[in-house]
């Protein structure tokens, strides 16, 4: 795989991971528009590199919450599993009733990847993810924190996530929406979404380890690789930036209308 190529498919996955705009959706029309399917002996190394690149932007931004996250989960064990307040033991409940909700996605990984290639699919999807973000940026929001918050609403940020399983539903967009239905703080819904992502994307890349080592790694893919790594990581960590600013200024239409156009013009493109 050439240099230019790892750095083109880090700086798409780094910054559309946690843009709401679907990173599984910009991916699969990225390699097809530079044709890398010519290199799919390389790209599962590749993704795995990819994922753990956006795993570092997230834990390097949300770092302090992750500490008392940590932290907060030895004394609940230790306390008896009490989280009266202990606002870092409730999130951590809310983090686990949202992550168990993506079990059933691994039951349908291979429907999921049979619509993969399909830009028309993946142009309906951005649409809807652009409808989802108007809608949650103009009437949602609220004052719950990891305080307060009820533990349903994790229930259904949970959900919101598993929706995006499907190419073109950006899974950041999903849940930061769901928090913001919810009625969560909006920089609450940032972090919790975020954060949220870390079991989601730590999973995808142990998933995908078994099968990069029974194939063997090609020491001529570690230059691509690094390359792709620290682009992922660098442009996650400027997107998560990006997002928490956007979402204080209530500014998420924005990714809406970028979204709504790529979709449209996916569409257009493959019936053409």
């Amino acid at each position: 795989m050439p240099v230019w190529i790892a750095v083109v498919l880090g700086i798409v996955q780094g910054l559309t991971e946690f843009l709401p705009v679907s990173s599984s959706g910009h991916l699969a029309l990225m390699q097809s528009v530079l044709d890398v399917h010519k290199y799919m002996d390389d790209m599962l190394a590749f993704d795995v590199v990819l994922h753990l690149g956006t795993l570092t932007a997230v834990v390097a931004a949300f770092r302090k919450d992750i500490k008392e996250l940590i932290v907060e989960f030895f004394g609940f064990a230790r306390d008896g599993f009490k989280v009266k307040d202990r606002p870092y033991r409730r999130m951590i409940v809310m983090l686990l009733i949202a992550t168990a909700l993506m079990v059933p996605a691994a039951l349908l990984d291979g429907v999921i990847s049979s619509v993969m290639g399909s830009t028309l699919f993946i142009g309906c999807a951005l649409c809807v993810t652009a409808v989802m973000l108007t809608f949650a940026d103009k009437s949602a929001g609220g004052d719950k924190t990891e305080a307060d918050a009820p533990y349903r609403s994790a229930l259904l940020v949970g959900i919101m996530q598993l929706f995006a399983i499907v190419p073109g539903i950006s899974r950041s967009g999903s849940t930061l929406c769901g928090g913001l239905f919810s009625g969560f703080e909006r920089s609450f819904a940032v972090r919790f979404a975020f954060i949220l992502s870390i079991p989601a994307v730590l999973g995808a890349a142990v998933l995908e380890l078994p099968d990069m080592f029974a194939d063997g790694f090609d020491t001529a893919l570690l230059l691509p690789c690094a390359a792709g790594f620290v682009c992922a990581a660098v442009f996650g960590y400027l997107a998560i930036k990006t997002v928490q600013w956007l979402t204080r200024k209530r500014s998420l239409r924005f990714f809406g209308v970028y979204c709504a156009a790529v979709g449209i013009i996916s569409i257009v493109l493959s019936i053409v």
